[in-house]
């Protein structure tokens, strides 16, 4: 490729049709744009949410040469939606896409971090994400004969789990593609819960969050939006996930479950009728992000390449520098590291979501906190 590499730092609302023609042709060119993340569209309902989006649209010689749509927080630039978003990347020609490090340096923050970039990279952990897809001939069912075949013994436990969760409870049953406001909001308030008894942070504490999620699924379109499944035994929800979709795709989200109920794996549960029925309805491919929960082995056949990365300026974020320091004095040098990798996730996680300065501090040290405790307890479980 020939000639420097440039930016325009843009307002995603003044994206011109033309340039979202091309966004969307490039988009549908390339199989690892696929994902509903990639969608002009997930850009333009995030930016009306999110606080301080833009879009940097890279040229080569005067030419559009790809899209990357952004947040601020601060001086940070994180990829448009984070926390939430799973996948980002520079949307280009195919093979073309200027490398991460690039898109770093033209951006230029005092701080830039991904956790699911799709794309060139030279630098950071690289990951995997996991998806199954459906054959066209012969659909779920042949799908889950060959899921059944190699892994037997949890299958046939999971349909032990319907079948005693019925009895116990009353018929089981699941809808999907539901966009009731009122059953969103149980789902944030079930998982507002769950992050409280997990000790992480509560990313529907601040407002945007819950807005982007409601103003996702309340978009009216044939090949993109947000829709929620739901378990219910006895007429009793047990199990619900927010989802997003576009085209073929279609991603799994937000989980929830009753605690309770967790011996019925009714998580589970709902997530196998939901390919069934997701299915027949024309999606092939159903995605569960990246990350290696166990779980994942037994239903996913596909898998794509990401990079988690952080390009920093000088010292760590003031609001976490001396306190962390402290902490992993008293953690040990045997523990340090692991403290360090979990206060950098939960930063990124803080810093997209709090949109001042003074909630990113209370969040991080909440974080800290945290992060030491479950240092401390390993440590001791190992001793």
């Amino acid at each position: 490729m020939s000639g420097a590499l440039t930016v325009d730092n843009r307002d995603v609302a003044g994206l011109t049709a033309e340039e979202r023609a091309q966004w969307s042709a490039w988009a549908a060119d390339d199989p690892d744009l696929a994902s509903p993340y990639f969608r002009v569209e997930f850009a333009e309902i995030t930016a009306r949410v999110s606080p301080d989006c833009a879009v940097a649209v890279f040229r080569r010689d005067g030419d559009v040469v790809g899209y990357f749509p952004y947040q601020k927080r601060g001086g940070a630039i994180q990829p448009i939606g984070a926390p939430m978003n799973d996948y980002h990347g520079v949307i280009a020609p195919r093979g073309e896409a200027p490398t991460l490090a690039e898109v770093a340096r033209l951006l230029d923050g005092r701080r830039f971090s991904v956790n699911g970039w799709v794309g060139a990279s030279t630098r950071g952990i690289r990951s995997e994400s996991f998806r199954t897809t459906i054959p066209d001939n012969g659909g779920y069912d042949a799908w889950y004969a060959a899921r059944r075949q190699a892994f037997g013994k949890y299958f046939k436990d999971k349909e032990r789990a319907r079948r005693s969760m019925a009895v116990e409870f009353g018929s089981v049953d699941v809808q999907i593609g539901l966009r009731d406001p009122a059953l969103l909001d149980e789902l944030i308030a079930l998982k507002r819960e769950q992050y409280r008894r997990t000790g992480r942070h509560d990313i529907f504490a601040c407002s945007w969050t819950g807005d982007l999620l409601h103003a996702l699924m309340a978009h009216e379109q044939a090949d993109f939006g947000a829709s929620m499944a739901v378990l219910r035994a006895g007429g009793q929800i047990a199990a619900m996930e927010y989802s997003l979709h576009a085209g073929r795709r279609f991603h799994f989200w937000f989980p929830a479950y009753v605690p309770s109920l967790a011996r019925c794996s009714p998580g589970i549960l709902l997530s196998m009728e939901t390919i069934r029925l997701g299915a027949e309805q024309g999606y092939r491919d159903f995605d569960y992000g990246f990350g290696g929960e166990a779980y994942k082995r037994y239903f996913c056949d596909t898998v794509q390449p990401v990079t988690e990365a952080a390009f920093l300026g000088p010292g760590l974020p003031s609001a976490i520098g001396a306190a962390t320091d402290a902490l992993l004095s008293m953690a040990g040098a045997d523990r340090a590291e692991e403290i360090r990798n979990s206060l950098r996730r939960r930063w990124n996680v803080i810093e997209a979501c709090e949109v001042t300065g003074v909630d990113r501090f209370k969040g991080a040290a909440l974080a800290a906190r945290a992060a030491f405790a479950k240092a401390m307890n390993r440590t001791a479980a190992a001793s």
